[in-house]
């Protein structure tokens, strides 16, 4: 990390003087690609709120993590996020409800569950951090850990990539092809949860769901084909995620939620360009 340090140092930015900025700026470099990637198929799943979901359910993981003993929740985090996703996966298949109706009732269960167990004896406080997050904390280990992650979900998601694709479809079609859904899916789902719960410390329970909607919500305003909207995703993605970043550097404000704001006006902005597209060749 020291010559990477020693290197971007020399460029004559401000922000670049600092090592948590630095590591922030990596941390942004590696997450916003792997949400943008992960978030193209939850907005074709109709899933925006699956990932807030999994989100909320952090408190549990850690509350979980604490009572085992554990120094380091992430651990818990991770296992019962990936329960969470799989339980939720499982359930929405028996069609008693819709799928956004399914993911609130485990999501409410599920945060308040962890506040329950973390609010004994006047205990939350010390966890209410994880609801904003701070990106400018991370640190070179967590930032390798990152990247492992991303290697093994890009591994990951070429592989199931058109099987999943044809599920979010059309099922039915897919399975009639010898496509084993419930399996495909879970192997997305627990993607998500292990994508989600190694960032939501840094990102913040209130905003990682818009880091996975927002990219490719404004992707596919002006993608013409599925090579476009997972191509315009990740490099809104990753724009937004950097100018956001060095936005709330200097002008002294939240990362995570600077970055969401960026990402929406972008949104607004694909919107806009969609609109006048339509426009033009009606």
């Amino acid at each position: 990390m020291e010559i990477i340090y020693s290197i971007l140092s020399a460029f004559p930015f401000e922000f670049l003087h600092y090592k948590f900025m630095i590591n922030a700026l990596i941390a942004v470099i590696v997450i916003t690609p792997l949400f943008a990637m992960l978030g193209t198929m939850a907005v074709n799943n109709k899933m925006a709120f699956f990932s807030d979901a999994l989100g909320h359910s952090a408190f549990t993981g850690i509350a979980i993590g604490i009572l085992i003993g554990l120094k380091n929740p992430v651990l818990s985090m991770v296992a019962f996020g990936i329960l969470l996703g799989l339980i939720i996966s499982r359930v929405k298949y028996f069609k008693t409800a819709s799928t956004d109706t399914i993911i609130s009732v485990f999501s409410s269960i599920s945060v308040a569950l962890g506040i329950v167990i973390l609010s004994k004896n006047g205990g939350f406080s010390k966890y209410s951090s994880y609801l904003i997050g701070d990106i400018l904390i991370v640190t070179p280990k967590e930032i390798v850990l990152m990247l492992i992650t991303l290697a093994i979900s890009y591994l990951v998601w070429f592989k199931i990539y058109n099987r999943l694709l044809l599920i979010s479809i059309n099922s039915s079609l897919a399975a009639s092809r010898g496509i084993n859904c419930i399996f495909i899916e879970n192997i997305f789902v627990i993607l998500l949860a292990v994508s989600v719960m190694l960032s939501v410390k840094w990102i913040g329970i209130l905003t990682i769901n818009s880091f996975l909607i927002l990219p490719p919500a404004a992707a596919r305003n002006i993608a013409s084909n599925s090579k476009q909207y997972h191509f315009y995703s990740l490099i809104i993605g990753l724009f937004c995620g950097v100018t956001g970043l060095i936005i709330s550097f200097y002008a002294d404000t939240s990362a995570g939620a600077t970055i969401v704001l960026t990402s929406s006006f972008v949104y607004f902005l694909t919107l806009l360009i969609n609109q006048i597209r339509k426009t033009n060749t009606a």
